[in-house]
C-alpha cells in the first residue's frame, strides 16, 4: 500500500489547483473594482470637510473604517480619529454622545450610524432602549406602553420622521386613557403639551405643600385655576401671585387699613382665630392715631383707651387707671356713667344718694364754705367732710 500521500487531497496538483483559484479571484476582485466586498454604496449625506472629505460617499479606501482583523484598533476608533467632536462629547455626561456612553456603555458607533445603505440612505437608526430621551427636553419614563400594553415605538409620537413630532399624539393617546380628563385638561391649560410637561409625571399626585406657598386651610381643595389663571407654559404657572391680597382683595373688611401683609395676623389653616402683634403696626402709642373713637362711647370717655382697654385683647375692658376716688364709694353697685354721665373728663357728684344741687349748696354756704363745686378738691377720699375733721 502506497503511503506516500498522507495529505489526503492537499496534493501537488490540489495546492496548485487552490492557488489558480486565489489569484482568479483577485483579479476578479481587481477588475470590478473591489465592488464584490462592498455591502452597498457609501452615505452622501454631506458636512464640513473632514481630511478632505464632506461625505462618506467621498471615502475610497476601505481601511479608512474598516480594520483588519489581526489589528488591536476597532472601527469605533477610526470613527473618532476623524470626528473628533464626538469623540469630545463622549468625555461629557451632560452631552448627548456622553449620555449614551453612560447609558450604554457597551455600544458603538454603528449601533445607531448604519452604512453601506445607499447614497440617501439614513445615516441614524435610534435604538430605543438605549437613546437618552430625556436628552431632547422629554424624559421616557412615564411612556413605556399604550392603554393596549404595547410598547411605545418612536413612530407613536413621531411617525416617520424622529426629527418633527406630531402635536396631536398626547392628546390622541391621553384621550384613549381618559378622554374627560383630557378635554377638561386642554380647555384649561391649552394644547402645547410640551410648554408645561416634559415627562417625569412632576403634575401627576402634585405636591404643593413641598414649594414656598403650602396649601393649608381653605386652600387645600381649591382648583388650580382659581390661582393659576389661564396658564400656558411652566413660566405662567410659576407666576402666580403669592400674596393673600391679590386673591382677596374684595373680602377685605379693614378696606386696607391695615396693609396687604395679612399673615402677620391671620393663618390660612383658621383665618378668624387672628393673631395681632401690635409692635408691627403702631407707630403712635396713641390709639386713635389708628382707631377712631367707637361710636358705642359716644365720645363719653375720651381718648385714652388704654385706661380700659389692651392690644392683647379689645374686649372685654377693664379700667385700669389710678382712680383717686374710691370705686366703691356708697354702695358699690354704681356704673362709671353714674358719676360720669357725659364723659369719663367729667364727673358730677348730684343724682346720688342726698346729693342735689340745692341741699348742696345750702350746706356748704351754711359753713361759709362758697366754693363747692369741684367737690373732689375737699373729698377726694370720698369722706363726707374736708379731712374729716368737722362735723356736719
Amino acid at each position: 500500500m502506497n503511503n506516500s500521500n498522507r495529505l489526503g487531497c492537499l496534493t501537488q496538483t490540489g495546492a496548485l489547483a487552490a492557488l489558480i483559484a486565489v489569484f482568479v479571484i483577485a483579479g476578479v476582485a481587481f477588475a470590478s473594482g473591489s465592488n464584490m466586498f462592498n455591502p452597498g454604496a457609501l452615505n452622501d449625506q454631506r458636512g464640513e470637510s473632514i481630511r478632505g472629505v464632506s461625505s462618506h460617499a467621498e471615502i475610497a479606501e476601505c481601511n479608512a473604517c474598516h480594520v483588519a482583523p489581526w489589528g488591536s484598533a476597532t472601527m469605533a476608533d477610526r470613527c473618532m480619529d476623524c470626528h473628533k467632536n464626538v469623540a469630545s462629547q463622549m468625555l461629557d455626561a451632560a452631552q448627548l454622545h456622553g449620555m449614551i456612553a453612560q447609558k450604554s456603555p457597551d455600544a458603538s458607533c454603528r449601533d445607531c450610524h448604519k452604512e453601506h445603505r445607499g447614497a440617501a440612505a439614513s445615516l441614524t437608526d435610534l435604538d430605543e432602549r438605549t437613546f437618552p430621551h430625556e436628552a431632547f427636553g422629554f424624559a421616557l419614563n412615564k411612556h413605556q406602553q399604550t392603554k393596549a400594553g404595547a410598547p411605545i415605538v418612536c413612530a407613536d409620537c413621531h411617525e416617520n420622521d424622529v426629527s418633527t413630532f406630531a402635536a396631536d399624539s398626547c392628546q390622541t393617546c391621553h384621550s384613549d386613557l381618559d378622554i374627560a380628563f383630557t378635554q377638561a385638561h386642554t380647555r384649561a391649560y391649552g394644547s402645547d403639551c410640551l410648554a408645561c410637561h416634559d415627562g417625569v409625571d412632576r403634575y401627576s399626585a402634585f405636591n404643593h405643600n413641598a414649594y414656598a406657598f403650602k396649601l393649608d386651610g381653605g386652600h387645600a381643595n381649591i382648583d388650580c385655576a382659581k390661582c393659576h389663571a389661564n396658564p400656558r407654559t411652566v413660566a405662567d404657572l410659576q407666576s402666580a401671585p403669592q400674596n393673600c391680597y391679590a386673591c382677596h382683595q374684595q373680602d377685605d373688611k379693614h378696606l386696607g387699613e391695615y396693609g396687604q401683609q395679612c399673615e402677620t395676623c391671620h393663618v390660612a389653616s383658621d383665618w378668624k382665630n387672628a393673631t395681632f402683634d401690635h409692635d408691627r403696626f403702631a407707630s403712635s402709642s396713641s390709639c386713635v392715631a389708628c382707631h377712631a373713637e367707637p361710636q358705642e362711647h359716644f365720645g363719653q370717655f375720651g381718648t385714652e383707651c388704654a385706661t380700659c382697654h389692651t392690644t392683647n385683647a379689645w374686649k372685654p375692658a377693664t379700667y385700669n387707671g389710678i382712680h383717686t376716688f374710691p370705686i366703691d364709694h356708697g354702695d358699690g353697685n354704681g356704673s362709671c356713667q353714674t358719676c360720669h354721665p357725659n364723659s369719663l373728663t367729667t364727673y358730677t357728684c348730684y343724682g346720688c344718694h342726698e346729693h342735689t344741687e340745692t341741699k348742696i349748696e345750702s350746706k356748704h354756704l351754711k359753713e361759709g364754705i362758697s366754693n363747692f363745686q369741684d367737690c373732689m378738691e375737699c373729698h377726694s377720699d370720698g369722706s363726707k367732710h374736708k379731712d374729716g375733721d368737722h362735723d356736719d
